[in-house]
């Protein structure tokens, strides 16, 4: 006695299998937000086995940063913050912000996010959880610093990302890196270290 049922997995054919369990992954993270989202429901909603998923995506992160075209990883990321001298955590954090936004691939999908997120409740409540879950409280975590204080240093970024990119407040729009590097990562730094 055969059965045709078989397993999920990777699909007979040039089937885009990536690109579907993307679809599913913006499914799901929709309904469920990033923090009830799990590899497993969306390997489920895609049809493939979730082993797969991770063949693509290594983690929920990178399927949530691959899914909403997030230009940054933070996978990619941590190490850059935590790797490293102490109190140099202020310094690499406004350096790879600044070096983020600088390029308009990265710079655009950012700030479109951020734009999504102020006017829709939805996209706010998912990008928050992302952010506080994937990489925010991490570093708190890892650095043993309360989450307030990091949670502190990333929304003053977030103001200089805003004043530079999105009002281009003069002279902070036209300033350079290591201007602001100077006068920002003494103050980044005190979050990190009281």
């Amino acid at each position: 006695m055969s059965t045709d049922r078989r397993r999920p997995g990777r699909r007979p054919g040039a089937a885009d299998t990536r690109g579907e369990i993307l679809t599913a992954a913006r499914r799901v993270f929709s309904e469920k937000g990033f923090d009830k989202a799990t590899v497993r429901g969306i390997a489920r909603e895609a049809q493939v086995d979730p082993a797969l998923v991770h063949h693509y995506f290594e983690t929920k992160e990178g399927m949530f940063a691959a899914a909403m075209e997030l230009p940054i990883n933070p996978q990619q990321i941590l190490p850059v913050l935590l790797e490293g001298p102490r109190e140099e955590v202020g310094e690499r954090l406004v350096r790879l912000l600044l070096r983020l936004t600088a390029e308009e691939k990265t710079r655009a999908p950012m700030l479109a996010l951020l734009r999504s997120a102020v006017s829709n409740e939805q996209a706010v409540g998912m990008i928050r959880e992302f952010f506080t879950s994937a990489l925010i409280f991490q570093v708190a975590d890892r650095l043993g610093v309360p989450h307030l204080r990091i949670e502190a240093a990333f929304a003053q970024m977030l103001g200089v990302v805003m004043a530079r990119y999105v009002l281009k407040l003069e002279p902070l729009a036209s300033a350079s890196h290591d201007e602001l590097v100077e006068i920002l990562a003494p103050t980044i730094q005190r979050y990190f270290t009281g």
